[in-house]
């Protein structure tokens, strides 16, 4: 995938030689590249690869009827039991939704599988929330971490007119490819905000000028305080999304 000029986003691995070859085991779909990163990494075996707690936000990779990896955001869920009792866990029930029919729903109604990963990209992020991003294998080249999980489907209902479904997600492999001393900063997570209302702009019963005002504010955040990957992420949402952007004027149109 290209950016607006023309210059790869680097946010995938791709092996045209040794990508995906159509078998169904997590070694079968990583490019050599990709195998090479895990051969270091240290194996989460069949569980998650950090404690989970709240919503974590995560991005999936889910394959397509075209053999191609669809690349989406998701949120994990920690739940303690089938209630969905929010706690820290490594180990218990972990639940996702997808709204409407996304591509992800109907390849996990398909597959039954995906990739779940952990990666702090704004880039990879924005284009996963806001367009569409199909890849040659399922591992993100910068992914901190991956899991590999079967998903059953629990539950279904609808909220202002959008079909939800929720997921139980059950690791069956997995790696950690690093781990970084932890540090907050707040243009990563302005546009991380900024992508969910932006890709609920066109939703039903969301209150689009509240979602508007989300993404004026995280500009604000990250033209103040992001850095040039960031900076580029957030200019990316606006395309995306169709926006103007909200510093040009003192506020968003």
């Amino acid at each position: 995938m290209n950016g607006a000029d023309g210059d790869p986003i680097e946010y995938a691995s791709f092996d045209p030689k040794t990508g995906a070859n159509g078998g169904d085991g997590a070694d079968e779909w990583r490019s050599a590249a990709t195998r090479a990163a895990d051969a270091a990494a240290a194996s989460t075996g069949d569980g998650w690869p950090l404690s989970l707690s709240g919503v974590t936000e995560s991005l999936v990779t889910t394959r397509g009827p075209n053999g191609r990896w669809n690349l989406a955001p998701l949120g994990l869920f920690a739940d303690s039991s089938d209630s969905g009792t929010s706690t820290e866990t490594v180990d218990s029930v972990v639940t996702a939704k997808t709204w409407g029919r996304t591509r992800t729903r109907r390849n996990f109604e398909r597959e039954g599988t995906g990739w779940v990963q952990f990666s702090t990209d704004p880039v990879a992020f924005v284009d996963a929330a806001l367009s569409i991003v199909e890849l040659d294998e399922p591992v993100l080249v910068d992914a901190a971490a991956w899991v590999r999980v079967d998903v059953e489907r629990v539950e279904s209902g609808d909220e202002d007119g959008t079909e939800w479904v929720r997921w139980r997600l059950r690791p069956t492999a997995g790696a950690v490819r690093r781990t970084r001393v932890p540090r907050f900063a707040r243009a990563p997570i302005a546009v991380v905000e900024a992508s969910v209302a932006a890709s609920r702009l066109d939703a039903p019963g969301y209150d689009a000028a509240r979602g508007r005002a989300v993404i004026a504010r995280a500009g604000e955040t990250v033209r103040r305080t992001g850095d040039e990957r960031t900076v580029r992420a957030f200019d990316r949402l606006l395309e995306h999304a169709g926006l103007d952007d909200p510093s040009a004027d003192g506020g968003d149109r």
